[in-house]
C-alpha cells in the first residue's frame, strides 16, 4: 500500500471535489454537491482516503464513503473510488474503517444498496461477508437499474 494514502474525515470544503468525482464515476446517477452537503448536515459520517503526494494541502481525494449510524445498524450511503486509484486498496481502506467504526458504535448489522450490474462493487462486498436480502426495482431513477440490498452481520 502506498504510504501516502491516509484516511480522514470529510469536511465541507471537500464536497466540490467529491461532486466532480460523483459525476465522473456515476454519470446521471451522481449525487450533487447539494445532496452531499445534506448528508453532512444530517450528521452522516463521511470519510475519504487522501493521497498526500498529490493535490492541495490535504492531498487529493482518492475515494470516499458515507455511512449513517444508528444504535444497532449502519447504512453505507455512498462509496466511490477515483478511476486513477482503483485496485490500490482504497475501497478496502474505506470498508475496513467503516466496519470498524460500526462495530465500535455497537452496530449489529451493516446494510447497503448496490446496482445489480456493478459486479466489482459486489465482489468487494462479498469479501466482507455481505449477502443479498432483496432487490429494489428501478431504484436508480435516471437509468432504471435495479439495486441489490445487501446485509453484513457484525
Amino acid at each position: 500500500m502506498n504510504g501516502e494514502l491516509l484516511i480522514g474525515r470529510v469536511r465541507w470544503w471537500h464536497l466540490a471535489e467529491m461532486a466532480r468525482m460523483e459525476t465522473a464515476i456515476f454519470g446521471p446517477e451522481a449525487w450533487s454537491e447539494g445532496l452531499l452537503w445534506s448528508e453532512l448536515a444530517a450528521g452522516h459520517d463521511y470519510r475519504a482516503v487522501f493521497d498526500r503526494s498529490a493535490g492541495g494541502p490535504e492531498g487529493r481525494i482518492a475515494g470516499y464513503a458515507g455511512t449513517a449510524f444508528s444504535d444497532t445498524e449502519a447504512w453505507i450511503n455512498n462509496i466511490a473510488v477515483d478511476a486513477g486509484y482503483r485496485r490500490r486498496g482504497v475501497a478496502t481502506m474505506l470498508m475496513d474503517d467503516l466496519v470498524a467504526r460500526a462495530r465500535a458504535g455497537g452496530a449489529k448489522s451493516v446494510f447497503l444498496e448496490v446496482a445489480v450490474d456493478n459486479v466489482p462493487a459486489q465482489r468487494l462486498y462479498d469479501r466482507y461477508g455481505f449477502y443479498g436480502i432483496g432487490v429494489r426495482k428501478n431504484y436508480y431513477q435516471h437509468t432504471g437499474t435495479d439495486a441489490a440490498v445487501m446485509r453484513m452481520d457484525l
